[in-house]
């Protein structure tokens, strides 16, 4: 897949605020396809990670819960500027992509 993402860490007092993008179908495999009548398999994230200069700041498991093309906004006490901010995802096919910026 690899399509882009966009991520965006800015601080806020001493607390980083970190927005990110992620572009992705999030198939529930519950929708048919409208010409072929056939459904559409799952394809959907199932871990997000995120690391503050390499240590990790949030780990979750998501689900087809999440729609298309999901947003994830967080808060990170004690960071500074010019840490570095990394966020990765992984699907449920084994693809994944992720994301690295320094906040400011």
């Amino acid at each position: 897949m690899a399509e882009a993402m966009k991520i965006r860490a800015t601080m806020q007092g001493n607390v980083a605020d970190i927005k990110v993008l992620m572009n992705h179908p999030m198939e529930t495999g519950q929708r048919k396809d409208a010409k072929t009548g056939q459904p559409i398999p799952a394809h959907f994230i199932t871990n997000v990670t995120a690391t503050l200069n390499g240590k990790p700041v949030l780990e979750a498991q998501w689900s087809q819960a999440v729609s298309k093309n999901p947003f994830l906004g967080f808060r990170v006490k004690g960071a500074k500027a010019g840490d570095k901010v990394k966020v990765s995802w992984v699907d449920n096919k084994g693809e994944s992509n992720s994301i690295e910026t320094t906040v400011s």
